[in-house]
C-alpha cells in the first residue's frame, strides 16, 4: 500500500536541494545556502552525502581567487527524486 520513500531524500535540506537543482539544473554553493537558509556546514554536509549517492555532481574551483563549489542534479538524482514525489503520492492517498 505505502511505498518505501527514500531515505536519502526523505531528508528536509537534501530534498530542498535536489528540488531546488531539479528546476535550475546547476547551481552554486551560495545560491543554495542562500535558498535553503542552511549553514555552510550543515549544507557542506548534506551536498556531500548527495554527491557520494551520485544523486549530484560537484565542481569546485575558483573565481576571481575565491574558492566556488557548483553543483547539478545528475541523471540517477532526477530519478530518484522523480520516483520519491511518485511514492509520496501513496501516502497522500491511501486505498488507491
Amino acid at each position: 500500500m505505502f511505498k518505501d520513500l527514500d531515505p536519502l531524500l526523505h531528508s528536509q535540506l537534501r530534498l530542498s536541494v535536489i528540488s531546488l537543482l531539479v528546476g535550475v539544473k546547476e547551481a552554486e554553493f551560495s545560491f543554495l545556502k542562500e535558498k535553503t537558509g542552511a549553514t555552510a556546514g550543515n549544507l557542506s554536509v548534506q551536498i556531500t552525502k548527495l554527491s557520494d549517492a551520485g544523486y549530484i555532481e560537484v565542481t569546485k574551483s575558483f573565481r576571481d581567487n575565491y574558492p566556488l563549489t557548483t553543483c547539478k542534479i545528475t541523471a540517477k538524482g532526477l530519478e530518484a527524486f522523480e520516483l520519491y514525489v511518485e511514492n509520496l503520492k501513496s501516502y497522500l492517498k491511501p486505498g488507491n
